[in-house]
């Protein structure tokens, strides 16, 4: 979601690349508008200011504080997954749709919900407050799993070395405190010695994805938004590390028929469906320089957008995070978008 801003409680965070998604997102009035990660509304606001309609979504309850003053004929906010906007809206009934992914603001900020040890509170990190906590999965999970989620999740190098300290200290003691899992990870790993960021920082990540399964949502709710457009509706994602990116980028890059033409060295690949969505720009945008100057966690921020085509949906028959297992198979619904 939004990055994090500096200012007071009363203005929570600043939206990443607003101005470029609602510039892709070509709204105007009357369209049907998804915003899949309401979070504080910034985005719903600015795009209800094009004279269109949002439908929002967000799994986090608490996020409802934000939705007063909005007009009521023109935003609804519906609790639940962005995966799930075809089953709430049906299919190809928006005309566009903004996913601005990862950890909130508000969740950042909020020590009592256990996403940052910036400020102690308990391992938590569970957007929608249901399902295992992260002291759950750090207190109970297998070594060899606990190592796998904090490198292929976290991108951490000593998963192994990080997961093996942990077991052996929660056979003790059981970690129930963000600061004290920040600490302990430093210690393990021999302190800071000059690094950028906290040591912690990728065992944080890796465990918070993990917990609300955010890779396995994404997949899910990139095809539910493929199949909620119209034949014309846009899609915009922003994502700010590169495992989002990566399965957005190949999301699009398949959608819009762009396969590997193969080589003496690699057989072709075979050709998919019709493309269902066709890119607005090569590559992914990210922000200018005065953005970052303003917030300077803006700058991992990348954005991708691509415009439905009226060709059938793809069926995801087999799902998973690219490296976790088998590619994803699929295939044409056969249904027509906007029908």
């Amino acid at each position: 979601m939004s990055a994090p801003s500096k200012t007071s409680p009363g203005k929570p965070h600043i939206s990443v690349l607003l101005d470029e998604t609602v510039e892709h997102l070509a709204a105007k009035p009357g369209d049907v508008i998804v915003d899949g990660t309401f979070g504080a509304g910034g985005y719903t606001r600015a795009i209800l200011a094009t004279g269109a309609k949002v439908v929002a979504f967000d799994r986090d309850p608490t996020v409802r504080r934000f939705a007063a003053g909005f007009p009521e004929d023109r935003f609804r906010l519906v609790e639940a997954k962005f995966s799930e906007m075809d089953a709430v809206l049906g299919e190809g009934h928006a005309d566009g749709v903004a996913l601005d992914l990862g950890v909130s603001s508000m969740q950042l900020d909020e020590a009592a919900r256990g996403f940052s040890f910036m400020a102690d509170g308990p391992l938590d990190m569970r957007m929608g407050g249901d399902g295992p906590s992260a002291a759950d999965l750090v207190n109970t999970a297998e070594q060899d799993e606990l190592a796998r989620i904090i490198f292929v999740y976290g991108e951490e190098r000593e998963s192994r070395r990080i997961a093996r300290a942990i077991v052996r200290r929660r056979a003790e003691q059981a970690f129930t405190r963000t600061v004290e899992l920040a600490e302990f990870v430093e210690q393990a790993l021999g302190g800071r010695r000059g690094a950028k960021i906290h040591p912690a920082t990728r065992t944080f990540q890796g465990l918070r994805i993990a917990v609300n399964d955010e890779l396995g949502e994404l997949e899910a709710g990139l095809a539910a938004a493929e199949r909620v457009l119209k034949a014309g509706g846009r899609l915009c994602v922003v994502t700010f590390h590169s495992l989002e990116d990566r399965i957005v980028k190949t999301f699009l890059g398949e959608r819009a028929g762009r396969t590997p033409s193969g080589s003496r060295h690699a057989p072709p690949v075979a050709q998919g469906p019709a493309p269902s969505f066709r890119l607005l720009f090569n590559g992914a945008q990210g922000p200018s320089e005065a953005e970052v100057a303003a917030n300077p966690r803006a700058r991992s921020a990348k954005l991708r957008a691509a415009v439905r085509t009226d060709a059938p949906a793809w069926t995801l028959l087999r799902q998973g995070y690219a490296g976790q297992g088998a590619a994803p198979v699929l295939r044409s619904s056969g249904r027509s978008v906007g029908g």
